[in-house]
């Protein structure tokens, strides 16, 4: 009984071996891309135009196109909100500051741009792949899903920026911070005295 379930393991091994391969020039290629956002968002763009084209000329898959923007909804979340919200629960980890006096300390994202970016695309490719399956075209009447997700993101930004405004802090980086220093200029001679 040497042989049982040995050709199907040996059956495998080549497949496993590829889809290791593939996985490792895959990441290569994702690490490689990290520092290039606007790249990676333009590649993105792209794609979601193609997505767009697509829903728009068949017609359909309206379901589809409402479930994914719920599900970007939720990215864009927790991608403005921060690491630890102080409304859930105090931590003795770095909170944002909440007076004037606070010590300054950066702003950490929940959800970092470049998992925001790679999930977006993701759900962007799954769900161009389901606009092949018949299966996922389910009728409906699209306006009202339309209204009903244009409804959602207004209440939910609006939470999300009451939010922001409770506890004073801002997303988004605007600009490098640059320090100037103290500028003592010596009166007559112009030059700056350190």
């Amino acid at each position: 009984m040497e042989g049982t379930g040995g050709s199907s393991a040996s059956a495998a091994a080549p497949v496993n071996q590829w889809w290791q391969e593939f996985s490792k020039i895959f990441q290569y290629y994702l690490d490689k891309s990290t520092p290039h956002a606007t790249y990676r968002w333009i590649g993105s763009l792209v794609f979601v135009s193609i997505y767009v084209l697509r829903v728009y000329y068949v017609q359909g898959f309206y379901v589809v196109s409402y479930g994914l923007g719920i599900y970007l909804l939720n990215l864009l979340i927790g991608f403005l909100s921060p690491l630890v919200d102080p409304e859930m629960e105090p931590s003795d980890g770095p909170l944002l500051p909440t007076k004037g006096s606070d010590e300054f300390k950066p702003f950490i994202r929940r959800l970092p741009e470049f998992k925001f970016w790679y999930s977006f695309t993701k759900a962007f490719c799954i769900a161009f792949v389901m606009t092949f399956f018949s299966v996922f075209d389910v009728p409906v009447f699209w306006p009202i899903l339309l209204c009903y997700w244009v409804v959602l993101f207004v209440l939910t930004m609006r939470r999300q920026i009451a939010h922001m405004i409770k506890y004073k802090y801002i997303p988004f980086n605007i600009g490098k911070q640059k320090y100037t220093g103290k500028k003592s200029y010596a009166s007559s001679s112009g030059t700056r005295a350190d």
